[in-house]
């Protein structure tokens, strides 16, 4: 029954991206966070032209369709032959294993393993994909408005109440709707939660219930919100775990200090050009560190392919030394490509702050927490993230009180726990 069931939501939703059935078709389910969309199209037509015995079908969709359309899709066991997607542990029962596919399996153990584990069942060995980009969680400010309002920008060392203070007091000064916003995902918590002292891991390795130190950063949060200082457009324009980011707000001058991460500096530094100077800062400091997240997008196969010799091939291309170090310069991504990174990078860009900015992500990856490390491979962060974003938004909406929304956090991530058998 329930089976049937998935089923039926996947037709639902359209399967807008079913498992290729034609020879020499191979299906790719991508989302943009900027310009890596059109770099993809353009290096997959040049592998086209090289191996014309293979199709390949980009299909361009929003994030919430992988997020949320995706996993329908696979439970019924179909999908796109390959997929970029972020929720890569707690899915990777759905990824085809490469190892006995791919030209030179040494060369992904190499150069990708550091993030393997990431996207393949624990216990195993799989080679799933491979990281399209790392990324890291930080801050970005809108520097015109800083020097406008004559309040300096908070150091390296200030707390996440220094950058509240001092992004209020350029709001009020600048007149600017919010002083400070933070993307709609538990993702994006997590990194000021574990600057606080939380933990999500359990002695068992499974879900722990939240400890003071998450539940101190959110009240904090939630507090903002209520009282302005942090975007409520963003945490309560939306239902349930569905992502929102504030990027465009930020973009538009309508923030002064924006929580997001290194993947929007291609971005920002497309569509702000010269209309305003903005920073990247690194992660605030909570009462334990600095942290922020790390994390980004995989790009894996998918077990139901009809044509896995196709789809081996065509990983095998966009994981190779050149094309990884081609996407990386011209998307402006921190690759995961060991052998790129040792070699270094040449980013296409005539753009100061955004090469100031890209310099200043891998600074803060030194600052990084070992648990910030650990999260992207632990098999439940995802559901952790989905609870974290629906409880926290509907206690900043006013439907429930902050610690109605912790028991309730407890109970989601208890029952998801409990819904897989494990």
């Amino acid at each position: 029954m329930k089976k049937t069931k998935t089923m039926l939501a996947a037709l639902a939703v359209g399967l807008l991206t079913s498992t290729a059935a034609v020879a020499g078709d191979v299906r790719i389910m991508w989302y943009s966070d900027g310009v890596e969309g059109e770099v993809l199209k353009d290096l997959l037509d040049r592998f086209m032209k090289e191996n014309p015995g293979i199709n390949v079908i980009l299909d361009n969709v929003s994030y919430s369709v992988v997020k949320e359309q995706l996993p329908v899709q696979l439970e019924a066991g179909n999908g796109p032959d390959i997929a970029r997607v972020t929720n890569l542990k707690a899915q990777s029962q759905h990824w085809l294993d490469l190892r006995p596919l791919v030209a030179d399996p040494a060369y992904w153990d190499k150069n990708f393993g550091e993030q393997a584990d990431w996207m393949r069942p624990d216990g195993s060995n799989q080679i799933s994909g491979f990281m399209t980009q790392i990324t890291i969680a930080g801050g970005f400010a809108n520097k015109t408005l800083f020097d406008q309002a004559g309040v300096a920008i908070p150091d390296k060392n200030a707390t996440w109440d220094d950058w509240a203070k001092a992004a209020t007091q350029v709001a009020k000064s600048q007149q600017v709707p919010f002083p400070m916003a933070l993307d709609r995902s538990g993702h994006r918590l997590s990194g000021p939660n574990l600057a606080y002292g939380g933990n999500y891991i359990g002695a068992d390795g499974k879900p722990a219930p939240l400890n003071e130190g998450t539940k101190n950063f959110l009240k904090n949060f939630v507090g903002w919100v209520g009282d302005g200082t942090m975007s409520k457009d963003v945490w309560v324009s939306a239902a349930g775990s569905t992502y929102r980011a504030a990027a465009d707000d930020f973009i538009n001058g309508q923030v002064v200090y924006y929580y997001s991460g290194s993947w929007q500096v291609p971005n920002f530094s497309t569509k702000i050009g010269t209309n305003f100077d903005w920073v990247a800062t690194g992660s605030p400091c909570g009462p334990t560190n600095c942290t922020g997240m790390t994390g980004g997008a995989g790009l894996v196969a998918v077990k139901y392919t009809k044509n896995p010799k196709e789809v081996a091939k065509v990983m095998d291309y966009l994981a190779s030394e050149p094309i990884v170090k081609e996407f990386s310069e011209r998307t402006l991504f921190l690759p995961a490509h060991k052998g790129v990174l040792a070699k270094g990078l040449d980013f296409k860009t005539d753009d100061s702050q955004a090469k100031a900015a890209l310099n200043a992500f891998v600074e803060a990856g030194k600052s990084l927490s070992d648990l910030a490390r650990k999260l992207p491979g632990w098999l439940w962060s995802d559901a952790v993230y989905g609870a974290l974003v629906t409880r926290v938004s509907q206690a900043a909406a006013g439907e429930m009180t902050v610690d109605e929304a912790f028991a309730r956090i407890d109970s989601d991530i208890a029952t998801k726990v409990k819904d897989t058998g494990n």
